[in-house]
């Protein structure tokens, strides 16, 4: 678990709270969230309980938090440990050892191994999450569900993205279920079938998020993905290392944007429709990414520099050059991102720097 300047998210959160005004549907409701110990869904849980502080709602919202972890989470929402709006659950998805689920409006499952280091040490603890994990929280969850957020990932693209052209959600392309990197798009191709399958057969209002490179306060510093690691070498004031040839090109979505878009969704969206969430405006290389990096992260320029990955590496290579969202059905929404990644990577390495 990583800790993060608490000044830093409330300006965030008062961002995602200013940004939404039709937050009255989850007055009174209570919204079960997995994946709460994580850094978005940190942000999830603190944007829902920020509503009840600043009386956004008539009536406060109840958050159930489900965390594989009761000990580093408590530490985490240690401010909300009197709260009685919050309660913390534990729940490992890859087993469905679900929580009592009555009396739950909405569903937000943001649960998932979403780091590349993952893919190959624990493919099944990845995909499990994604598939039983779903399928059980929308069995038990009920019929009478008001709203289930699955966030799922652009990996479910595939080789949609070989050419380079910005992605549109209808054109998701070709995984290959043999690659062991593609436990995880698989998993979130399956989970996004699922919410579609609920939505036809039961009438749930399932609602779908496919996050493009989402990075903040917060993130863990043994993520394992590039942008997290430039970080750190960042925040230790150390030279920026790039471990592949940096002409990959990303766009990158400062966290506030994304949950800002993810609540959109959820609050406004369609059902059993998927939706873009990132920010095309934020599309670097990753060589440019080392470089903003190193001259917004110290007093000095650091220096980037190139290594090859340590032999025994369980991080597995995407084979795409460039992913990059198309955002036309969220805007529609009336949603945009506002953060520009010499923006957000700042405001992420010194809220990490100044803890």
């Amino acid at each position: 678990m990583t800790s993060f300047k608490p000044d830093v998210v409330a300006e965030d959160i008062e961002e995602i709270i200013g940004s939404i005004d039709d937050w009255g549907a989850l007055s009174g409701q209570t919204v079960l969230l997995t994946g709460a110990g994580g850094f978005i869904g940190n942000y999830l849980v603190r944007t829902l309980l920020a509503l009840n502080a600043r009386d956004v709602l008539d009536k406060p919202v109840s958050v159930i938090a489900v965390v594989r972890s009761l000990e580093a989470a408590r530490k985490r929402f240690l401010d909300f440990a009197a709260d009685p709006y919050f309660r913390l659950e534990f729940c490992d998805l890859a087993v469905a050892e679900l929580p009592d689920l009555k009396s739950i409006d909405y569903i937000i499952h943001a649960a998932s191994q979403a780091s590349p280091r993952y893919y190959g040490d624990d493919p099944v603890g990845t995909i499990l999450p994604n598939i039983l994990g779903t399928a059980g929280l929308l069995k038990h969850g009920g019929v009478s569900l008001k709203g289930f957020l699955f966030i799922s990932s652009s990996e479910v693209y595939g080789c949609a993205g070989e050419d380079g052209s910005p992605l549109k959600e209808e054109n998701p392309g070709v995984v290959d279920a043999t690659n062991p990197r593609s436990c995880y798009a698989e998993s979130k191709r399956a989970g996004e079938a699922l919410c579609v399958a609920w939505y036809g057969q039961y009438g749930v209002p399932t609602y779908i998020v496919r996050p493009f490179h989402t990075y903040g306060p917060g993130l863990a510093r043994d993520d394992g993905r590039v942008f997290a690691d430039f970080i750190y070498n960042a925040v230790d004031g150390e030279e920026i290392v790039v471990r592949s040839d940096g002409k990959a090109r990303r766009a990158f979505c400062y966290v506030s944007d994304f949950v800002t878009g993810a609540f959109t969704v959820l609050l406004r969206g369609e059902p059993a429709q998927a939706y873009n969430v990132g920010n095309p405006d934020g599309e670097l290389s990753i060589y440019d990414l080392a470089k903003l990096v190193g001259n917004v992260g110290g007093k000095s320029h650091l220096r980037v520099i190139f290594q090859d990955r340590m032999p025994g590496s369980a991080y597995l290579k995407s084979s795409y050059d460039r992913l990059v969202p198309d955002i036309e059905r969220l805007s529609a929404l009336g949603w945009r991102p506002l953060v520009k990644p010499s923006v957000g990577f700042r405001r992420t390495i010194d809220a990490i720097r100044n803890n």
